[in-house]
């Protein structure tokens, strides 16, 4: 098994870095470019491997795709309507945004029966809330298995009506149902039931809708009414830089007392992962916004425990919080974090236990984790990263404040960010 071992920083640095394109906001628009009716640029796309599956499950939908130039594309979409070419299986990897939003989109315009489904770990994600969302509102679809997960089978389209599903489990969930609901012969109504997660996320699902032309009507995150007859338009879109990327960096100018400049990290984005840079200013980090020059951040004095605190908006930078909670002395709750549970692997008990490794006392709860930390009694180890890409980045940060980090597969970044360890060598590399 490949490893990586992380040099640490022994003195401060001041540097300034560029992270790719976002990998929700790339998919998200990839998807709506092709439900248009014409030609949509999209620029600045990230090309990871969730992206690859996004593009490679439309064109399998009859989309046409060009690629011009590095990270742009120009995609014909085709009306709202897909069709399934020579394979009726769609395999999309661990792809959770295509396999959940394709789901849906299909169950609303697929010529024929199909089936999706992805690799080991996607077999074993749940999606069934989105499953019956899709059958009240008239779609005939199910859990090839029975389990309540991939491989789905789809074969009948949806065209309308209410459908009420629980907000507990995932955003993506919300996300995928408002980008298909527009495809409907009759209005829409979706219902959430309980308190819906990473809102977040639903935010910049209408953001990005709304300027693909349609509207929806969002009555407090419980209820989305989509009128029928609307279409998505062609439109030439730029995808913002990666907030969860940024994340990382960030954490790194906190860890080491740094400062670094990121610069094409807009200050103004509505990704969810910008509130990391509040959870650093709670923490004693200095943070300056710069109109269309991104973010920099600075490493003070020591950093400054969170006490308890709620981050169900913020999933992926949560990991990211809690290797800095490890570096402070004091404790921390993390709360609100229980749909990490159902990602590429569950991030609670793996951020767990791989802190423990570390030294760290670190106990996990049913929605997060609390952190005695002691930067003090820290150590070197051997990082796991279940497959998880989140889980490697994350314990990057780590390696670069204390010695003797070692990551096992540390391939697996390639799912939303391929270049981070050179983007990472690059930043630590001493002058």
């Amino acid at each position: 098994m490949k490893k990586y071992s992380i040099t640490p920083l022994t003195n401060s640095i001041n540097k300034k870095i560029e992270i790719p394109g976002s990998k929700s906001i790339t998919n998200r628009a990839l998807l709506l470019a092709a439900l248009a009716d014409g030609n949509s640029e999209i620029s600045n796309a990230l090309l990871s491997d969730d992206t690859k599956y996004m593009l490679e499950g439309l064109k399998k939908c009859g989309i046409k795709i060009r690629k011009k130039g590095k990270n742009k594309y120009l995609i014909t979409g085709n009306k709202g309507k897909f069709n399934i070419l020579k394979s009726k299986t769609l395999f999309l990897g661990n792809a959770g945004t295509a396999t959940r939003f394709l789901t849906a989109t299909l169950s609303f315009c697929a010529n024929k029966k199909i089936r999706v489904t992805g690799d080991k770990r996607m077999q074993e994600r749940p999606i069934q809330d989105l499953i019956d969302g899709l059958n009240q509102l008239g779609a005939k679809v199910y859990s090839e298995k029975n389990n309540q997960c991939p491989p789905i089978i789809i074969e009948k389209q949806a065209v309308g009506g209410k459908c009420v599903i629980p907000g507990d489990k995932s955003s993506q969930y919300f996300s995928a149902l408002l980008f298909a609901a527009p495809l409907a012969k009759k209005d829409i109504i979706i219902e959430v039931k309980g308190d819906l997660v990473s809102k977040s996320y639903i935010d910049l699902s209408l953001d990005i809708i709304k300027t693909f032309g349609v509207k929806i009507q969002n009555k407090n995150y419980k209820q989305f009414i989509i009128k029928a007859g609307q279409k998505y338009k062609t439109k030439n879109y730029k995808v913002e830089a990666d907030a969860s990327s940024a994340t990382y960096f960030a954490a790194i100018a906190a860890a080491t007392k740094s400062k670094i400049h990121i610069t094409n990290l807009n200050p103004s984005s509505k990704q969810g992962d910008m509130e990391f840079l509040e959870i650093l200013k709670k923490m004693g980090v200095s943070i300056k916004k710069y109109k269309n020059k991104g973010v920099e951040i600075s490493g003070k004095s020591k950093l400054k425990p969170l006490g308890k605190i709620n981050l169900n908006n913020m999933p992926d930078g949560a990991m990211t919080v809690a290797i800095l909670c490890a570096l402070t002395k004091g404790k921390s709750q993390l709360t609100g974090l229980q749909n990490l549970r159902l990602k590429e692997t569950d991030r609670l008990r793996a951020l767990s236990y791989e802190l423990q490794k570390t030294g760290c006392d670190c106990q996990e709860t049913k929605d997060g984790l609390i952190i005695n930390g002691n930067p003090e009694k820290l150590h070197g180890a051997e990082i796991k990263t279940y497959d998880d890409h989140r889980m490697a980045m994350c314990f990057a940060v780590l390696g670069t404040a204390i010695a003797g980090i070692t990551i096992i597969n540390p391939d697996c970044v390639k799912k939303t960010y391929p270049d981070f360890w050179k983007d990472l060598k690059k930043l630590l590399k001493i002058h």
